[in-house]
Parts: structure tokens; sequence; C-alpha cells
């Protein structure tokens, strides 16, 4: 079985593992180490190959920014700067259906461009926005 065919195999059995109610991160971690048995030669080559790339993955820079950016995101919630953002987000598109939630759209992009990483934006803009999404209904 070439890699092509077995990728176009995985998807179905990931679809499938889905509607049986298997969590989502299992049933692509399942897929995927299914993939890497058959795509290299046994177990012992896939495990080894998962421990490798877990290990690069957790070591990138990308990952390593994300607890202090989160960090940042607390101090924002707890200091009142993320309702205050959002009390001007909603007095200037508030007027609109879904202004709130156009702001926070808004927000993210901007951040993102400032800091240069859409995880640690995801990450960061997450945890400050959902709390005022919530509250504005």
């Amino acid at each position: 079985m070439t890699n092509f065919e077995l990728g176009i195999w995985s998807f179905p059995v990931l679809l499938v593992m889905i509607f049986l109610r298997v969590p989502i991160g299992l049933a692509m971690f399942l897929v995927g180490l299914g993939g890497l048995y058959f795509a290299t030669d046994g177990m012992a080559m896939s495990l080894g190959k998962l421990k490798s790339e877990v290990y690069s993955t957790f070591s990138s820079y990308s990952l390593s920014i994300v607890p202090m950016f989160l960090l940042m995101g607390q101090f924002a919630t707890l200091g009142g700067m993320s309702q205050a953002l959002f009390k001007a987000a909603e007095s200037w598109l508030g007027h609109r259906k879904g202004g709130v939630a156009m702001a926070a759209i808004g927000a993210c992009a901007g951040f993102g461009s400032i800091c240069g990483s859409s995880l640690a934006t995801a990450a960061t803009m997450g945890q400050v926005a959902l709390p005022e999404l919530r509250r504005y209904g």
C-alpha cells in the first residue's frame, strides 16, 4: 500500500471513529499511529518516530513562548484591561449585529501582527476574549 492510499483510507477511518464518539484527539492519535505503523516497518519504528516528533514539537520556539503569553493574558484579564478594551469595542461596533465578535476578531488580528505567532495569539486572545464574549452574550 502506498502512502497516498494509506492517507486516503485513514480519513474514512477517522470519520468512523468520530461518529462512534471517540474523542477527536484520541481518534487522530490512533489513526496517525496506525498510519505510521503501516508506512514504516512495524511498531518499534513507528514508536521511535512518535518519540522524536513529540520532542521536536515541544522543543520548538513557537511552543516555548506560549506560557508567557498565557501569563500576559491572565494579567490583562485580572487587571481589567480586557474589560476596558471590550467596552470600547462595544461602543465602536456594538450597534451592529455580532459587533463584539467582530471586535474580538480584529483584536486577534492586531495582536497576531504585533507578536508574530499565531499559536500564541490564539492562546492569549482566547483566554482574554472568551469571558468578555460570554458576558456580552
